[in-house]
């Protein structure tokens, strides 16, 4: 089971789109901070994070930095590498879980 993680912990987030934008929004107004990995400088949720990773999924230094500022870690999209899930996961609440969007990203 997953602990109960208060308002005013940091919420991460990988994928800086306008789903990840929805997600930063909705986490402030509940009191998290956020922090936002994507490479692009000028993704939509990370101009609006408290912070920015700008690094790929699978970037190890990128996903150290989310892993280390986050206390829960969640993903906007399926196509982010379930292996970076899993490398989370193994330190932080992260879901989905790897073994989830493993599955959805097997399309066959």
């Amino acid at each position: 089971m997953t602990p109960f993680i208060a308002p005013g912990a940091t919420l991460g987030v990988m994928g800086g789109g306008q789903l990840g934008r929805m997600f930063v929004h909705a986490a402030q107004q509940m009191g998290y901070d956020t922090v936002v990995l994507d490479a692009d400088p000028a993704s939509p949720a990370g101009q609006i994070a408290q912070h920015h990773i700008q690094a790929d999924y699978l970037d190890e230094s990128g996903l150290a930095q989310l892993m280390q500022r986050s206390a829960a870690i969640t993903t906007e999209f399926e196509n982010v590498a379930a292996s970076a899930l899993m490398a989370l996961g193994a330190h932080r609440p992260v879901a989905p879980g790897a073994q989830a969007v493993a599955v959805c990203q097997d399309r066959a």
